[in-house]
């Protein structure tokens, strides 16, 4: 049990993020190696130590009905802080396992902001009973953010901020800063009477004031940036980056302030983003449990096998055309995924090249042409390099110069090919509203395995029958 405290407290004195999470994972297999009483008594100790955070990681780590177990051991009062911590999959599990008091009580605690982002996965009947624990204000609140769609930064705007008035004095702002201690709170947002957004002023500017009847109209700074609050995530999370501020206020289509987007979740939006892209590029979503049941798993995942069978069949195909030069030339058959390895290996470096333009916004129709001509450039450069290298392996390999000179020519044509096709595929399915992320490495693939074989093979038809 020491060396459990010792492992937990080290989170704290160490500033490097692979050891913490070394750490955390130590945790974890003592944890899942105990077993009941001792496994109850583990978790105890860790609940006296470990942040909200480190909780929710370990209890997603373990299976389902040790899980929720475990759940029963948490503090009513960490509760919300705890689910708010874990993704969105485990977090339903326990909520639907809760009885009906205790989910009362849960839903009572819970803000505005926290339901908005539970409400993506949560099932309507559950939303609807939270909401029904709520005021009306908070119910108000709730509605105002949920006009937004999950892709807009005005879903998850916090309203929790400074707000005064034009006329409200220096003191009035020092009195503010002083009594309300909120995260990444460096400013204060002055409004109307309608809260129609009118400026923002400095923490710095307020404190060094010494004339505390100044108005803090006096005060606006000229350089304060807004955010509209139907940006996306990502333009938002770019936006308080660029501005080097702890938090922008968001604002409507009218004007009217709507709450504030903080350091803090500009870099947690960025690292969801990630993950998600990520986890799309398996069919998969970052929400998903690592004990999920058989079947919820085998479902989410069998969709994406499905798309992939069917790539694989067209390659397939292709090579079904050639069955005559197979089977007089077997060294082909050795040779055949050499061909598809490397146009496939050039074709995802353009890919992820294209992927992260894309979602940084540095991808246009202005400079989508040179872009291509400048991976065409590095594609055919490399596929001349690699050719020549194989070619001459290939042939001294089999004893075969032909063999050298038609599989050379095939990596030259499929890198080539394969770079276009790593800007354009992500291009195409942008247009038609689809995430590249989660798409387009199939789609790419399918393109240089079928384009590789039908030159590999095809050329190897023309020169040996």
């Amino acid at each position: 049990m020491n060396e459990l405290k010792n492992e937990l407290n080290s989170e704290d004195e160490i500033d490097s993020n692979s050891q913490p999470q070394a750490d955390v994972s130590h945790v974890v297999h003592l944890l899942t190696e105990a077993e009941g009483d001792e496994q109850a008594e583990m978790f105890s100790e860790i609940l006296t130590e470990a942040e909200p955070g480190t909780i929710a990681l370990l209890l997603e780590s373990l299976p389902l009905d040790e899980r929720y177990e475990r759940w029963q051991q948490v503090d009513v009062e960490e509760r919300v802080d705890v689910l708010n911590l874990m993704r969105a999959d485990p977090r339903l599990g326990i909520v639907k396992k809760m009885p009906d008091e205790e989910l009362d009580l849960l839903f009572s605690q819970l803000s505005p902001e926290d339901l908005i982002e539970w409400s993506d996965t949560l099932p309507d009947n559950i939303t609807d009973r939270a909401l029904a624990q709520m005021g009306e204000r908070q119910r108000k609140h709730f509605e105002l953010y949920d006009q937004y769609s999950d892709n807009e930064i005005g879903r998850y705007a916090d309203h929790q901020m400074l707000a005064l008035s034009l006329t409200s004095t220096v003191a009035q702002g020092q009195r503010f800063f002083r009594r309300i201690d909120l995260d990444c709170n460096d400013h204060l947002f002055l409004v109307d009477n309608n809260d129609k957004y009118l400026g923002t002023v400095r923490r710095y500017d307020v404190f060094k004031t010494t004339d505390l009847d100044t108005q803090l109209q006096v005060l606006i700074w000229e350089d304060s940036r807004v955010i509209s609050a139907d940006s996306s995530l990502i333009e938002a999370a770019e936006a308080i980056e660029h501005s080097r501020e702890l938090e922008l206020p968001v604002v409507d289509d009218d004007g009217i302030l709507i709450g504030r987007m903080t350091l803090r979740t500009a870099t947690a939006l960025v690292r969801e983003h990630y993950e998600a892209q990520l986890m799309a590029t398996a069919g998969m979503d970052e929400h998903d449990d690592l004990f999920a049941p058989i079947m919820v798993g085998a479902k989410r995942r069998a969709v994406w096998l499905g798309i992939n069978l069917l790539t694989a069949f067209l390659a397939s195909a292709t090579i079904g055309l050639f069955e005559n030069v197979l089977s007089q030339v077997v060294a082909l058959a050795v040779l055949m995924p050499i061909v598809a390895s490397m146009g496939g290996i050039a074709g995802s470096q353009s890919l992820t090249l294209m992927i992260r333009g894309m979602a940084m916004g540095q991808i246009s129709a202005g400079n989508v042409m040179s872009l291509m001509k400048n991976e065409l450039g590095i594609g055919a450069l490399n596929g001349m390099l690699w050719s020549i290298v194989i070619g001459i392996v290939a042939g001294w390999w089999f004893n075969d110069t032909i063999m050298g000179i038609v599989i050379g020519c095939a990596i030259l044509i499929n890198m080539a090919v394969a770079a276009i096709a790593g800007v354009m595929v992500p291009m195409i399915l942008q247009r038609f509203n689809q995430d590249a992320a989660l798409s387009g490495s199939v789609i790419l693939t399918t393109v240089t395995d079928v384009v590789g074989f039908f030159t590999f093979l095809g050329l190897a038809t023309i020169l040996y029958l």
